[in-house]
């Protein structure tokens, strides 16, 4: 058995430095390339639907536990009241006891939750307690309409969309 320094070719052990050598290698070249090009095709069609899907995806906005659009717009909703507890993964939010001043004998207390990561209708829920001044200086609970509550959801889901549409567009 004899060992040999020079490499051999063991499938093309004609062609070596042949002018078929050189053509089998400028093919294989050539479809190394193409190969290529085709994955760069691609990677410009993900680049593409995954900016189409960042612009349509507005509506699940959420860095937070919660939808972001509901929760700004609660907050910009009940600005005027004093907060007593957020909680931005959990989706709540507590003011405080807030009287208008032009009915210092009536306050109000809200909580609002947001339920859900999209902005939809049943995502936000809106609890409110209403207490009245009494001779002597007692705060005594007092209903709260429904249609109350209703409006302050409608306002916050308004002022989310609203929100939004501001970001879609720019």
């Amino acid at each position: 058995m004899t060992l040999s320094a020079s490499p051999k070719m063991t499938d093309f052990p004609q062609m070596q430095g042949s002018l078929a050598a050189t053509a089998f290698r400028g093919l294989l070249i050539g479809a190394l390339v193409v190969s290529l090009g085709g994955c760069a095709h691609h990677r410009h069609q993900n680049k593409k639907k995954l900016h189409e899907v960042a612009v349509l995806a507005p509506s699940k906005v959420t860095q937070i536990g919660v939808n972001a659009y509901l929760w700004r717009a609660t907050l910009d909703t009940l600005s005027f009241m004093p907060l007593l507890q957020t909680d931005s993964n959990g989706g709540v939010i507590v003011t405080d006891w807030y009287a208008n001043p032009k009915n210092p004998g009536e306050r109000v207390k809200v909580t609002v939750s947001i339920l859900d990561q999209d902005l939809r209708a049943d995502a936000v829920r809106v609890v409110a307690s209403r207490q009245v001044l009494q001779q002597g200086g007692v705060w005594l609970d007092a209903p709260v309409e429904a249609a109350t509550t209703q409006k302050l959801e409608d306002v916050i889901l308004t002022r989310a969309r609203d929100l939004r549409r501001r970001t879609i567009r720019g």
